[in-house]
């Protein structure tokens, strides 16, 4: 098997412009596939900064590069940015910060993180699980006026009242504690008709919501803004139009920061690699 290559790798390299003596931040760590081909970049005082929310992605993180010493791991999330900048004295000072803001394939492929409707397991989906609540803890006491808005918000989901009204009414028997009966709840509503899992929206804003994502994305822009040198890149991976609005309309508006890249996957990469069909890629620069 070839290892994964993350979405887009060659053109977020390009958008941060790496220099060997850079200052760089993986603000999604993952699993590293962007961090490796940073490091391989950098030489002298060179480093590279990551990020991450999840345990695992940390433990991972601290295995491969344990002999690393111009990496360093945190485990936060990257709306945390300022507060470690200062705290090591990089305020204003980064060259480049990459984020990869789509949900990494090991979270996917575990099925006791319940991200997927592709496998059984417990209906979570936080991404640091000793955080927050998780999702099966909100289905069983939230609305069903609440569970349609979350939908209808951050999943798109046009039938957002009928899954949602089908939720409560399916809670009344069994509490709905699994990814598998989650999708199959919104499958009896929904019919299976497409490509596209009658679910996919409904566990994308779940997801969302759970996490308090965009509102964590917002407040980290804010802050790449501030911690970029002049000339310093903000190089964003998004996966759906929420995120890509947000993004796009920040680079757009922030006073400090000058749009200069869209990019999206050629056919051969989306043949390729299937997450890759629904990536945007923004590339921003710091101003003076």
């Amino acid at each position: 098997m070839q290892p994964h290559r993350p979405v887009l790798l060659d053109e977020a390299l390009a958008g941060l412009a790496v220099r060997a003596g850079g200052r760089y931040v993986d603000a999604t760590f993952g699993r590293g596939g962007h961090a490796a081909a940073i490091l391989d970049q950098l030489a002298g005082s060179g480093w590279l900064q990551g990020f991450d929310q999840d345990p695992e992605a940390v433990a991972a993180a601290r295995e491969r590069f344990a002999g690393a010493a111009n990496f360093g791991i945190r485990h936060a999330r990257f709306d945390r940015l300022s507060e470690w900048a200062a705290a090591t004295g990089c305020s204003g000072a980064l060259d480049g910060v990459l984020m990869d803001l789509g949900v990494s394939s090991p979270q996917l492929d575990t099925p006791a993180r319940g991200f997927s409707f592709q496998h059984d397991g417990p209906l979570d989906m936080r991404m640091d699980p000793g955080q927050g609540e998780p999702v099966s803890d909100w289905l069983a006491r939230a609305k069903a006026d609440e569970i349609a808005d979350v939908l209808y918000h951050y999943g798109e989901e046009r039938a957002s009242r009928r899954i949602a009204r089908a939720i409560v009414a399916a809670r009344e028997s069994e509490p709905v504690v699994t990814t598998t009966r989650l999708a199959g709840i919104i499958a009896g509503v929904m019919g299976r008709r497409g490509r596209i899992h009658p679910a996919t929206r409904s566990f994308q804003a779940l997801r969302i919501f759970i996490n308090d994502e965009l509102a964590v994305l917002e407040a980290a822009l804010q802050q790449c803004a501030a911690e970029l040198a002049p000339g310093g890149r903000l190089v964003v991976i998004s996966f759906h139009s929420l995120e890509d609005r947000l993004v796009k309309r920040f680079m757009r508006d922030a006073p400090a920061l000058k749009p200069v890249q869209r990019v999206l996957a050629d056919e051969q990469h989306a043949r390729d690699n299937p997450r890759a069909r629904s990536a945007v890629l923004r590339v921003a620069e710091a101003q003076p």
